[in-house]
This record gives C-alpha cells, sequence and structure tokens, in this order.
C-alpha cells in the first residue's frame, strides 16, 4: 500500500517517545499524524516537541478524525480498557499500552468486542516480539533443557515516586500491573501454558497498592514457578528470566530491554554458550508486527486471548496478597 498507516496518540504519556514515536521515525509505511490530550495546551507542546502535525481538541475528535487509521493507547491503567472500547466503536485498530485494562472482566468485555470486528488490537507487550524473545521461547521448547522444572522471572526497576499515577488505586496503579505483568507474561510464553497462582506476598505503598509483590506459582504438569516484581523496593534493578530442567539452565539477563544491554547464558552438559542479539529497539519490531497485522492480517502473539490470559493471572496474584484486583471496590 502506498499510503502510510496513520496512527492517532490518546495522550501525551511519556512513554509514546520510545514506544512509538521514534520508532515511526524509521517505519516507511507509519505515520504518526495527530495527538489528543486532555490539556490541550499540553498536547500542542508535545506536538511541537516531536513533529507531529495534527493537534486535536479532545480524545473523542481523534476518534471521530476519518483520517486516522489506528490509535495508541499509553493512557493510565484504569483508562484503558474505556478507550480500547471508543476505539473500536469508532472503527480504529488499536495498539494499547500493557496492562490491557484494570482487571480481566475488562479484559474480557475488551475483546468480546474486538472478536466482533475486523480491528487489529494488540497489547503492548514490545518485549515479545524481539528476536531475544523468541530464541529464549525455542530454547525451552526444543528440550534441549530436558524436563522444565521452574521457571522464575523478575521485573524490578526504581520508581520510588508515590504520587505518580502507578502509584494510585483509583486508576488502577501498583506494581504488579506496571512491572509484573512482564514478569507474568514472560513465564506465561516461557511455559506456554497457564498457570495457577499459588501465594502471593505484597509490600504495600498505600492500602491495597503494592510497590513490591511476590508470587509462587504452578502448572498442571507438576512445573513451578516464580514471579517478582517491584517499583520501590530493595531490589532497585533486577529484570530476568530463568528456567530450569533436569538436563539445563537458561538465564537470560534483560528480555525486557535488550537494546540497551542483554545476555542470553545457556548452561547444558555440552557446556555453556553465550548469546546475544541486535540491539534494534523491542518497540521497532512491536510497530511493524502491528503494521504487518494491519495491513495483511499476519498473525500476531499479543492479541486479546493473550491479554485476557495474563489478566486472569495479575488478577489472581492480587487476590492471593489479599489487596484484591484493581478496578473493584
Amino acid at each position: 500500500m502506498s499510503e502510510p498507516l496513520r496512527i492517532g496518540v490518546l495522550g501525551a504519556a511519556r512513554i509514546a517517545p520510545m514506544a512509538l514515536l521514534r520508532p515511526a521515525r524509521h517505519a516507511p509505511g507509519v505515520e504518526v499524524s495527530a495527538v489528543a490530550a486532555r490539556d490541550v495546551a499540553k498536547a500542542r507542546r508535545f506536538a511541537r516537541k516531536h513533529g507531529i502535525p495534527c493537534v486535536l481538541e479532545s480524545y473523542d475528535a481523534l476518534l471521530g478524525d476519518p483520517a486516522i487509521d489506528a490509535v495508541y493507547v499509553p493512557l493510565p491503567n484504569g483508562l484503558h480498557a474505556e478507550w480500547t472500547l471508543r476505539a473500536l466503536e469508532a472503527g480504529k485498530h488499536v495498539l494499547c499500552e500493557k496492562p490491557f485494562a484494570a482487571n480481566a472482566a475488562e479484559a474480557e468485555r475488551v475483546a468480546a468486542a474486538a472478536r466482533k470486528s475486523d480491528r487489529v488490537v494488540m497489547e503492548a507487550f514490545h518485549w515479545r516480539y524481539h528476536p531475544l524473545a523468541e530464541r529464549m521461547i525455542e530454547i525451552v521448547a526444543s528440550g534441549r533443557l530436558g524436563r522444565v522444572r521452574r521457571i522464575e522471572t523478575s521485573m524490578c526497576i526504581p520508581l520510588p515516586l508515590p504520587g505518580d499515577i502507578r502509584y494510585r488505586l483509583d486508576l488502577a496503579g501498583g506494581a504488579t500491573m506496571d512491572t509484573g505483568c512482564y514478569a507474568i507474561h514472560m513465564l506465561r510464553h516461557l511455559a506456554g501454558d497457564e498457570p495457577e497462582v499459588g501465594s502471593a506476598r505484597a509490600l504495600e505503598s498505600s492500602p491495597r497498592v503494592d510497590r513490591a509483590m511476590e508470587a509462587e506459582l504452578r502448572f498442571a504438569d507438576g512445573r513451578t514457578g516464580r514471579i517478582e516484581c517491584s517499583l520501590f523496593s530493595a531490589k532497585l534493578l533486577k529484570i530476568r528470566a530463568r528456567v530450569v530442567g533436569d538436563a539445563g539452565e537458561l538465564d537470560v539477563f534483560n528480555p525486557v530491554g535488550p537494546q540497551i544491554f542483554h545476555r542470553l547464558t545457556l548452561r547444558t552438559a555440552e557446556g555453556t554458550e553465550i548469546e546475544r542479539f541486535t540491539r534494534e529497539p523491542t518497540y521497532a519490531f512491536q510497530l511493524r508486527a502491528f503494521e504487518r497485522a494491519v495491513r495483511e492480517g499476519a498473525p500476531f502473539p499479543t492479541g486479546v486471548d493473550d491479554a485476557v490470559a495474563n489478566m486472569r493471572v495479575v488478577d489472581a496474584v492480587y487476590a492471593a496478597a489479599g489487596l484484591g484486583p484493581r478496578g473493584q471496590a
């Protein structure tokens, strides 16, 4: 197709430049053509800074613009479901930031609407589109580790900003929503199956808002798992995936941001192998996958069924920790 895929951005979010605007500059078939924010002045400043040609007066105005083919939704967690549904009603394709919704029930409603439409809805788990992710999953599935016994994933980062939206219960905040959804997603995709949550323990920044979470999980075939995540804890920075089998071990440092630095280590009876991959950003691979899905109907791994499954585990972790799912009183 000669015409670019024209994407509008809902909200002048801090993640948008890294997740969409910079990759789009190197994607000839994609154009970020408009932005809207609740504060129009902020949207204008954002557009000037990033070279976005059009500022619309409201989210509804952007969704109603026939020149927009797709929307990127980087709004606070509690608004993801609402605006993805509205985008679908307006006939737009959607790239929605993780987590997909405030809870699994919301995710199911969005998934049902997506299935009834002919639009693409992709959850922005960008890590999954990088060649490093493909290699991790390939190694586990190949049998080189033997029978897998345990999978452990971590996503701990330092974000000690209590006033930030990530700490607001009314906006579906919490560490498990922000970084934990990555750890859960990695564990699920490495396992190729859905886990049950056995136990969970949270450190709270305020009532029902977790700043850190640890959870033990299990699979029907006897494998066990563990996820840990934090926005503010003694574990300042830990982004890792580890898979232990009876014939080997896979250890991956920084599978979420391999463009910064990463290392894949495979240990078996044959010895230790270390692999590294392209430093091209995960977001560039994700954007190309989104474009192919829209233009060609190409399959992709982070669709609505996967999003619902991930949110079910997020809800189960919160329930096991005694905090209850987000979006519920």
